[in-house]
């Protein structure tokens, strides 16, 4: 049995007693029958290895897909939106230096199961609001449901009929409304929900990988007494160091990018929430596994070095970038918002100061500039409110609700009489829809060229360093992309987001709320240039990395070879020092010369 079987068998299995002496049939039997067990408990772990990836991923890409649901929700900036996305990563900052540190003098199987155990019970606490809220009401205009109903959102200062979301409420009222909207900060709960995940996840990465890359033996645990002196020696490492800032800066990018593209496809392409998730989840999601598992198989076929490794790393990167900067052409127009992108007139463009809202049309009614229950004009024209919009009856039948006699309306269609409209946002223009169709291949081309360079990148990774660091090199690693991507990045993408904000929404009490509407051209010209920004400092960083692992390859071929000439030049001056003293003291005619050895 050579050694790696009998490390494998140490490290899987209990050690048995055997005597000294030559090994009978019986321990040979046994000790194969150990084996084939070994193997067999490894095959298990790698299999719940892979149900706990994709548990994890499954999750968080579910949790990502409902950023812009829990910011209407909750009625919350993009910013706190990032913080609470980020809450994950502040999770693995509490624990991933002790996990890292210590999990490899501990049973590391049994730290991954608590950690998913503890992942579990974070993802129930953020599904906890959802059983204590009430109902969800966002941009609906009325609770009534009868069909006979007739309203009229646009009453004068003397009606007596007045709507429950026209008239102002009782100072009474309304403080017991602010005290209600005060104390139900419900998104505590997904923040900590999203804290414990992050907790639990923390050493499935970094053990899990080790454990399988790895399997240390007992031998290593003295190593990690492995911590002032091993800082030192990957720090100390140029190609780790430089990794590990590129995929920093990297990651910034994607994490950003990632979180917010739900929102930026609603708002750019005018595209509902639940069809934004669907096609993320139906496209991009598996053109990232495939390019994660393309790039392992042709590492493996092609037996690709360390080198070819960081060079197919940069090339994914390279070209995906590429693409990504022509996502600049793909995009749409604002929307026709009366008083907010264009007049009521219909003419383009407006400048927005705090009575926009306001104009002839609708001065006749008690409207409220904070409420946002968009309403389609049958002129392509979306309205704040329907009370905006000068409407003065409306009727339901069902789901759908009609608006008539709007005034405003019918002076923006240019015509003599009144107008109607729709509950909700009009759509964006005919060309729009072609741009996210675009936008949806460019996407998955991106997401698969990308993530191409995942394997060759973890490969380069655990092939710079020495064998007994790789669990905490990898501890390491994922502790600066949690500290210096996964919690930055989507705060202060959502801050620069929430700059391009045209109309926000306010809560009961007044305060601000979520934003309804943003600058389309701002909002595409910050989410793509930061990450087209950050995509390309880490192509920089990915091409020092190339020339440092080249100039190291160099430097130690050089080395070799300067060794191998030296002992080739030696061998020849002993030979020749050999054959002088044997021409010296032999004579030139050597009988049977040519049959002695």
């Amino acid at each position: 049995m050579d050694t790696s079987s009998k490390e494998n068998i140490q490290l899987f299995c209990k050690s048995s007693v055997q005597p000294v002496g030559r090994p009978s049939f019986k321990t040979e039997y046994s000790s194969s029958k150990e084996k084939q067990e070994c193997c067999g408990k490894l095959k298990v772990f790698l299999g719940a290895l892979s149900f706990v990836y994709f548990a994890k991923a499954l999750a968080e890409g579910y949790l990502k897909s409902t950023i812009t649901q829990i910011e209407r929700r909750f009625d919350i900036p993009s910013s706190l939106v990032g913080v609470i996305d980020g809450s994950f990563e502040i999770g693995n900052l509490l624990v991933i230096t002790f996990v890292s540190y210590f999990g490899a003098k501990l049973h590391r199987p049994k730290i991954i199961g608590t950690g998913c155990l503890i992942m579990g019970v974070g993802t129930l606490l953020i599904a906890l609001p959802q059983f204590f809220m009430q109902q969800y009401r966002y941009e609906k205009y009325s609770p009534f449901s009868n069909s006979t109903l007739s309203l009229s959102p646009c009453l004068l200062e003397s009606d007596s009929q007045l709507p429950l979301s026209v008239i102002e409420k009782p100072q009474s009222k309304r403080n017991d409304e602010c005290e209600m909207d005060a104390s139900s900060s419900m998104w505590v709960y997904v923040f900590l929900g999203n804290l414990l995940r992050g907790i639990g996840e923390t050493p499935i990465q970094p053990l899990g990988i080790a454990y399988l890359d790895d399997f240390a033996s007992e031998d290593n645990s003295a190593f990690y007494i492995d911590f002032l002196p091993s800082l030192k020696n990957l720090f100390g490492n140029p190609l780790y160091l430089l990794y590990l800032c590129a995929s920093t800066v990297q990651f910034n990018s994607l994490f950003g990018m990632v979180t917010y593209k739900p929102k930026y496809i609603e708002q750019q392409y005018g595209q509902s929430s639940s069809k934004a998730n669907f096609v993320i989840g139906l496209i991009n999601i598996p053109a990232v596994a495939l390019g994660i598992f393309s790039g392992g198989i042709v590492m493996k076929k092609f037996r690709i070095s360390v080198y070819g490794a960081a060079k197919l790393y940069l090339g994914s990167s390279v070209l995906g970038y590429l693409l990504f900067l022509s996502l600049f052409a793909l995009g749409c127009e604002n929307s026709d918002v009366a008083g907010i992108t264009v007049s009521y007139q219909g003419t383009k463009p407006v400048s927005y100061h705090e009575r926009a809202l306001f104009s002839d049309c609708n001065s006749r009614c008690k409207c409220s500039e904070t409420k946002w229950e968009p309403m389609c004009g049958e002129n392509g024209i979306t309205y704040a409110s329907a009370c905006l919009a000068g409407c003065q009856t409306s009727t339901r039948s069902g789901k759908t609700l009609i608006f008539y006699n709007c005034t405003c309306v019918g002076i923006a269609a240019s015509k003599s009489g009144n107008s109607s409209g729709m509950v909700g946002r009009c759509q964006k223009d005919n060309g729009c829809p072609k741009m996210f169709l675009y936008f949806l291949v460019i996407s998955v081309i991106t997401s698969y060229t990308l993530s191409l360079g995942g394997i060759p990148g973890y490969i380069l990774l655990l092939r710079c360093i020495k064998p007994q660091l790789k669990s905490f090199a990898l501890g390491i690693y994922t502790l600066a992309v949690r500290v210096l991507a996964g919690i930055p990045a989507p705060v202060y993408f959502g801050i620069l987001i929430d700059t391009s904000c045209l109309k926000w929404g306010f809560k009961r009490c007044g305060s601000r709320g979520s934003c309804r509407l943003y600058d389309s051209n701002a909002f595409r010209h910050i989410y793509l240039g930061l990450t087209v920004m950050l995509g390309t400092v880490s192509i920089f960083l990915s091409i020092a990395v190339l020339f440092t692992l080249k100039k190291n390859c160099v430097s130690k071929h050089r080395s070799f070879r300067t060794k191998t000439e030296g002992t080739m030049v030696s061998t020849r001056i002993r030979k020749e020092n050999c054959t002088t003293s044997d021409h010296l003291l032999q004579p030139s005619c050597w009988p049977g010369k040519e049959t002695q050895l």
